[in-house]
């Protein structure tokens, strides 16, 4: 079964950019000489499972230390806790030698470990196809904590005592308790406001932006499609056409040109009032000019669909 990773690299870096400081490799001192020709050796080195020559990843280690014969071959002795390299063109004391793992390999084995510690902190109260939003991506929730999970455990890791793998411990716990309880949502949570629409920009370059809803969506689900026609400008002068949900597709796909539903209202003239959108919901726009194509997402989910998750609450039992 393949590994499941809930946060990438670059979600590491958005929580953490420092985290590139705690690469986990350890430079190798003491080469000497041995009887062979170009062959050096370290004792006490320290495990070395990938050997690394100013920054250079060597490969895989040779079968034993008599075969390491060629530039850049290398072998660990576990048993001695030394390290063999060849080289006939360098001497390795005046090379940066370090013995560690390959930075991406590590991150991505804590980014699996966090992966794994966030389902068991959270699988007995959260189905894990609740991770996923809409669009089939992990909610941004999930991806947070699982790398503030992954920036924690490296950091403690290299220094338990680092004052940043505190800080980020906690809200990761603290987040993970939010969760639990229902204080924080995922994105595709039908809660008391969800009927009301979640406003969202596609592609919007003029200055006239759509800044509100009203009302209660009488429908199920749709992602209602707004777009501003190639009557674009002031308002009293820009016009706006809706697409909702047909038998095949909804009212936009949340890309610029893609597909889209029914068209339901057509070119009506912005007037910076509550105006028609659809299913019971009006839209307001503000700002000074629009432009032709401007598009936006309304995303809403019916009145009668409404669930809020409950917060998890303690009972006092006593005793008669």
């Amino acid at each position: 079964m393949a590994t499941v990773y809930y946060c990438t690299h670059r979600d590491l870096k958005d929580v953490y950019p420092h985290i590139d400081e705690f690469d986990t490799k350890t430079a190798i001192y003491g080469w000497v000489t041995t009887g062979t020709t170009s062959l050096y050796l370290a004792r006490d080195s320290g495990l070395v499972t990938v050997l690394f020559a100013n920054g250079e990843d060597l490969g895989d280690p040779e079968a034993n230390s008599g075969v390491v014969n060629a530039n850049g071959e290398w072998y660990y002795d576990s048993n001695l806790d030394t390290v063999y390299y060849f080289n006939s063109a360098s001497e390795p004391i005046d090379m940066l030698m370090e013995g560690g793992e390959d930075f991406n390999t590590l991150i991505t084995r804590y980014r699996g470990n966090a992966s794994r510690y966030f389902e068991a902190a959270c699988d007995s109260f959260l189905p894990r196809e609740m991770y996923l939003n809409a669009d089939g991506e992990y909610d941004y929730i999930i991806k947070r904590v699982t790398a503030l999970l992954t920036a924690a455990f490296l950091i403690r890791a290299s220094d338990p005592q680092h004052p940043q793998g505190e800080p980020l411990w906690t809200e990761a716990m603290e987040t993970i308790d939010a969760l639990r309880e229902g204080r924080i949502k995922f994105s595709k949570d039908v809660t008391s406001d969800s009927s009301k629409g979640v406003v969202r920009e596609v592609n919007v370059s003029g200055t006239i932006r759509l800044v509100d809803t009203r009302g209660r969506y009488k429908g199920t689900y749709d992602k209602i499609k707004v777009k501003i026609d190639t009557t674009g400008g002031a308002i009293g002068t820009a016009t706006y056409s809706v697409w909702v949900k047909d038998g095949t597709n909804l009212g936009g796909d949340g890309t610029v040109g893609g597909v889209e539903g029914s068209k339901v209202v057509d070119k009506q003239v912005i007037t910076g009032d509550y105006q028609t959108l659809s299913g019971g919901l009006q839209i307001r726009f503000a700002g000074t000019s629009a432009t032709a194509n401007d598009t936006w997402e309304v995303e809403v989910q019916g009145f009668y669909e409404e669930i809020d998750t409950p917060h998890i609450k303690s009972t006092r039992l006593t005793r008669r």
